[in-house]
């Protein structure tokens, strides 16, 4: 009896202090809070993200984060069923039966602990997955002790018990850390086998699977644990070696960006996992991307790179092809070639002409000197130059449009002035590449000195296109539609549409059949910059507007490449592509505009129908009677500062005063002395210091003078 009460207090204390102890195990072990299904799904990001056209198909991937790699979320449905059977015989071979804890399994490796022989697994995939779910159930330091391993094995078992045994395998597949930097069955399918996960084999199944355990093991023991795994002997063990070697041993690159518009994706995508819709439409840039590249690799003996094109719907502004880069043998692929500056030759010469149509100041029929003209511009003198170098001499304004003649152009910046065309090519959106004033640019303005975009191009002439209404481009179509400006009148605008679609106008410089000439409608421009560096065509049909450059990002020159071999050809492909099974509108004149007989007296061209403004039509077009020119000093230009070589001897160095027209009539004098006849072009030994050349005539009238300075050797 004593003895009963003496073992009371005893009794007593250990079960408090078992309790303790199961509350205390209870709470340490209590798991975390696991999230549904549904939520684990949604929140899944792709280390990609993907650029889509308007009709929400892909376009480009791009890879935003680089911490893992991570591919679209496959269901289980489409991965192959050779994969989940690999997977549950490798790591959980009573995945369907047990409910998060396999019992059987803990058992087993408690025996084997005891035993003091090789370890085997007891997590299941449950127990796997709720640690790739909740950072606080991975092991640290590579180990888990007792309390860490409870506490996964209740979160396993809540997991269970709210979650379908596909779920979890879906889930598991999708999360899973499979070699290098590979996450989830997508980029594990890609990165080693360039498959997705519904053409895997058997074979390559059991590698995956091989993997889990170790995935930066030899591909000696990936296959050896496959080949175990899978009870594969002999032939059928050696077929899957080889299998696995090639996997493992010589990795596939990792492509981070592929589709058809990569210079956009990095533009436009910047958070991982997400899919942004644009205005551009997966087959046109598809035609765009293989007409450029196709003509790219024709020019490649012609030291010919790069090239970019855009597409645009006229009426909306849609961007429906982008293509920034598509040359096979570009040093400069990363460039994007819709933006960047590139001097634009004489692509803008048709709002030049529309400035002067527009104000009443030429007409299509009014006749322009193409002949030799030297203009002062700073302290020397500019000398425009045809791409012919030959002239044609009086030609209508419709003739040197089309035919791309420079002298006329020149000659028509002189009549709208610099700073008001300078003014009219901003308000056309050409921004990025012409910011200085028109004294910068200088006649040469008229010939394409500034540089502009590809972006700014196709626009530019969208606004010709919309009959001179502007309205900027789209990429979006979140984006409103703006309200159109009116920059050019449309009479004008017309004009100078019908000139560009003018074939037997352009025959004067191009052949009249070539990849300028369609057989439906359309208006069209080249340019070539200075040295052949830059390549143009740019052109619309009522519908869409194409503009393509080809050329070289570095800036090297091309090799006897024009506007017609250059460009043209691909800008040909992509407009007949886009006007395949599609009629031509009917372009209606506006209002405000004459169609008539027009004479051309001196028969500089022949006689033909002409477009007017109304108020300025004429039905004849007479030659004004040539005046004799006025006497002046051709050479020096005034205010030249001309420097002294000092490795040349100073009397082989000359300066030459020249008057325009000679004549023995009149006299040079410098510095107050009389130098003789003008008659001829005399050369003058420089002398350093200021001087004062003077043209007089019979009487001792200075008719013209010039000053300009000298500078010492150096």
């Amino acid at each position: 009896m004593r003895r009963r009460r003496a073992l009371g207090p005893v009794t007593a204390a250990s079960v408090l202090a078992g309790m303790i102890g199961c509350a205390w195990v209870g709470h340490a072990t209590r798991p975390p809070a696991m999230p549904s299904f549904a939520d684990v799904h949604d929140r899944y990001q792709a280390s990609e993200s993907m650029l889509l056209d308007r009709q929400g198909r892909e376009l480009q991937r791009l890879r935003v984060d680089f911490s893992s790699r991570r591919l679209d979320w496959t269901p289980l449905a489409q991965m192959s069923p050779a994969l989940p059977i690999a997977v549950i015989g490798s790591e959980d071979q009573r995945f369907r039966s047990h409910g998060g804890v396999d019992v059987v399994a803990l058992l087993g490796a408690a025996r084997d602990r005891l035993a003091d022989v090789s370890r085997r697994g007891a997590s299941t995939l449950e127990m796997q997955l709720v640690a790739l779910l909740d950072p606080a159930l991975r092991a640290k330091g590579g180990r888990r002790g007792v309390v860490e391993k409870l506490r996964q094995m209740r979160a396993a078992r809540a997991l269970a018990s709210s979650w379908s045994k596909d779920e979890t395998l879906e889930a598991y597949l999708n999360l899973v850390g499979f070699r290098g930097e590979s996450e989830g069955i997508a980029a594990a399918a890609q990165a080693l086998f360039d498959k997705s996960p519904s053409g895997l084999t058997a074979d390559e199944s059991r590698i995956l699977a091989a993997l889990l355990p170790a995935p930066r093991a030899s591909s000696q023991q990936v296959a050896r644990r496959a080949c175990a795994a899978g009870g594969l002997q002999g032939r059928d063990c050696d077929a899957l070696r080889s299998i696995a070697f090639a996997a493992l041993d010589n990795p596939r690159a990792t492509t981070l960006e592929t589709g058809l518009a990569p210079h956009l994706a990095r533009r436009l995508l910047r958070t991982p996992g997400e899919r942004v819709r644009t205005t551009l439409d997966r087959d046109v840039q598809a035609l765009a991307h293989h007409a450029l590249q196709s003509q790219l690799r024709r020019l490649d003996a012609l030291q010919v790179r790069d090239g970019a094109a855009v597409v645009v719907d006229n009426r909306s502004g849609d961007v429906l092809a982008y293509v920034g880069s598509a040359g096979p043998a570009s040093r400069a692929a990363q460039v994007d070639g819709a933006r960047a500056q590139r001097q634009a030759g004489s692509t803008l010469k048709p709002f030049l002409y529309a400035m002067a149509i527009e104000r009443g100041w030429l007409t299509a029929a009014s006749l322009l000197d193409d002949a030799p003209v030297a203009l002062e511009a700073g302290p020397g003198l500019y000398l425009p130059q045809n791409y012919e170098h030959d002239y044609k001499g009086l030609v209508s304004v419709r003739t040197a449009l089309a035919g791309s003649l420079n002298i006329p152009a020149v000659r028509t910046l002189i009549i709208t002035g610099i700073e008001p065309f300078r003014e009219r090519l901003n308000q056309l959106g050409y921004v990025g590449g012409l910011t200085e004033s028109g004294e910068y640019y200088g006649y040469s303005l008229a010939l394409g000195s500034s540089e502009v975009s590809l972006l700014e191009q196709v626009n530019a002439y969208r606004t010709l296109a919309n009959g001179g209404r502007y309205t900027p481009l789209r990429l979006s179509p979140d984006e409103p539609v703006a309200d159109a400006r009116p920059v050019i009148s449309e009479g004008a605008a017309w004009i100078v549409s019908d000139i560009l679609a003018d074939r037997a106008a352009r025959a004067v410089t191009f052949d009249f059949d070539g990849p300028l000439s369609t057989s439906y409608w359309s208006a069209v421009k080249t340019g070539t910059s200075k040295d052949l560096r830059d390549n143009w065509c740019i052109g619309y049909t009522s519908r869409y507007t194409v503009a393509v450059w080809v050329g070289n990002f570095e800036g090297d020159p091309m090799r006897t490449v024009s506007g017609i071999t250059g460009a043209a050809p691909a800008w040909r492909e992509i407009l007949d592509g886009l006007q395949s099974g599609t009629a031509a509108a009917p372009r209606t004149p506006p209002e405000g505009l004459t169609h008539q007989r027009v004479q051309f007296t001196a028969r500089t061209e022949g006689d033909r129908d002409e477009w007017f403004l109304a108020g300025t039509q004429m039905t004849q077009i007479t030659p004004a009677v040539r005046r004799a020119p006025r006497a002046r000093l051709a050479s020096p230009a005034n205010g030249s500062l001309i420097a002294l070589d000092p490795d040349i001897p100073l009397d082989r160095q000359h300066i030459v005063l020249r008057a325009d027209p000679a004549s023995a009539r009149l006299h040079l004098r410098l510095n107050q002395r009389d130098l003789g006849s003008a008659a001829q072009a005399r050369f003058w030994t420089p002398m350093p210091g200021d001087h004062l050349l003077e043209l007089i005539d019979a009487d001792g009238r200075s008719l013209d003078a010039v000053s300009f300075t000298v500078r010492p050797p150096a």
